[in-house]
């Protein structure tokens, strides 16, 4: 539930989601149990955390809430305060997710690198999450700004993470969704803690559970999640995913979209040949192989990696600087996705009608009420008609993927870019006219203010992923991207 030091997300999964205020299909008047003054979700008195806290301002937004910046009234220090919106929380299920995730992080707190969570407030509007404030920014973006750094700083990294894993396993939690955007350091000082911030699909478990929903993020999920029949053990997996980027520069399982991924994963056919793997350790290389076996019984645990030699504080990692084309390589893969998504919302809204005519009505069968939009709801109602038996879960990652801008709900042009074979998607006449659609004054190059002009109209506003962008493909470094 990451986003860009912005201690966000209430959705969980790759698939960042946010949220808009009004189009999920709200619950009927407060229950009795609210009315009572007793919250449905914790079962315990009503209390407003405005009175506790004063709201300073926006820090996030995700599928079921907002993140906030507040300040202690009577100490005046700040936190983070992730408020979810109950009336979004239509079932029961859901209920007991948001209820599990706070159990998880008053379970967890008090290690030095999960979040601590300070209370837990709900009103008759909202749950609210108060929780220490992690100003120091993701993983991946502390490493692009320095612009270097060594296999000791990449094992100290890791062994903080394999901590919050160790940590997790030890007292019966699984976390089912590690990724670098789910990893912020506390303050922006060179030997601040990295903090694990979302708990959203963790789960409870004992020796020997075996889960079946599919949960997770693309390039981090494990092979048996895929095959729904998973411990804890792919978790390790996961956190081999991210020491092979934070080595390489980018992920071991790589596809043009989601399908595509999950189907090398399951291939489980890993390059340890490739530059920079010449010039890493020997050591370094036997871990990362170790934790992505495609056998989960053949993985080592979290304790058993914590004393392996690479990664031990004495260990023997080396401290020789890391290629400089590894950066540059993670900083690529970290900005494709959201502008790939953008750009391929564009060209759906210019797709003709004769070529999507059977998406129109499949999207007019979900879309129950008429209103243009799908819904959690008719979503999830609408799969079951069809026939797919998909877990909460796995249709509120679905609706996260979709959801281009963020605003809780699909529409017609974002039901149309996610289900249209990309093969029509990415024909060179579409490519064109996605091009001229960023290119506004029709100069022949998209210029930094143009990209900005229409990311923001998808909710796309961090003016460092916009700057990314056009660092990577602005290989004459005049700050536009001519059409190719």
């Amino acid at each position: 539930m990451g986003n860009s030091s912005s201690q966000t997300g209430l959705g969980g999964g790759d698939y960042n989601s946010k949220l808009s205020p009004s189009p999920w299909p709200t619950r009927p008047a407060a229950s009795s149990a609210i009315i009572s003054g007793v919250g449905r979700i914790l079962g315990r008195p009503i209390e407003d955390v405005r009175t506790v806290y004063d709201f300073v301002r926006e820090l996030g937004r995700g599928q079921f809430g907002v993140t906030y910046l507040v300040t202690h009234k009577e100490t005046g220090q700040s936190f983070a305060c992730k408020s979810i919106a109950t009336r979004r929380l239509v079932n029961r299920e859901m209920v007991e997710d948001v209820r599990r995730e706070v159990q998880i992080m008053h379970h967890l707190t008090g290690h030095s690198n999960i979040v601590e969570l300070k209370g837990a407030y709900e009103d008759r509007q909202s749950m609210n999450l108060v929780m220490e404030l992690c100003e120091g920014g993701e993983l991946f973006d502390r490493i692009i700004e320095r612009g270097h750094y060594s296999e000791r700083a990449a094992a100290s990294i890791c062994r903080e993470i394999v901590t919050v894993v160790h940590i997790c396993h030890s007292l019966g939690v699984m976390h089912r969704d590690l990724k670098p955007e789910n990893f912020l350091f506390l303050s922006k000082d060179d030997d601040s803690p990295l903090k694990a911030i979302d708990f959203g699909l963790s789960a409870f478990f004992k020796p020997g559970d075996i889960f079946n929903d599919l949960v997770g993020s693309a390039y981090y999920v494990a092979p048996e999640v895929l095959r729904r029949h998973y411990g804890q053990e792919a978790d390790i997996w996961s956190v081999g995913v991210m020491l092979y980027i934070l080595l390489t520069g980018v992920p071991p399982f790589w596809a043009e979209n989601e399908q595509g991924v999950f189907e090398e994963i399951l291939k489980g056919q890993v390059d340890y040949t490739s530059d920079p793997w010449p010039s890493l350790s020997t050591d370094v290389k036997e871990l990362v192989s170790s934790m992505l076996q495609q056998d989960p019984k053949e993985r080592p645990s979290a304790a058993e990696i914590l004393k392996h030699p690479w990664i031990r504080i004495d260990g023997n990692a080396s401290d020789e600087p890391i290629d400089i084309s590894v950066i540059a390589r993670m900083k690529l893969f970290k900005n494709t996705n959201k502008f790939k998504k953008v750009a391929l919302k564009v060209i759906a809204e210019n797709l003709s009608e004769e070529e999507i005519v059977g998406l129109i009505e499949i999207f007019k069968s979900i879309d129950i009420d008429g209103s243009g939009t799908i819904t959690f709801d008719e979503l999830k109602n609408g799969l079951n008609k069809l026939g797919t038996k998909l877990s909460e879960s796995e249709v509120r990652q679905l609706m996260e993927a979709a959801d281009v801008d963020g605003n809780g709900s699909i529409d017609y042009i974002e039901f149309v870019t996610a289900t249209m074979h990309m093969n029509r998607m990415e024909r060179e006449n579409r490519l064109y006219k996605a091009f001229l659609y960023f290119d506004e004054d029709r100069s022949g190059y998209i210029t930094m203010e143009e990209l900005k002009h229409v990311l923001e109209q998808y909710n796309v506003v961090d003016e460092k992923i916009l700057k990314n962008i056009i660092d990577e493909v602005d290989v004459d470094h005049v700050k536009q991207e001519k059409l190719q």
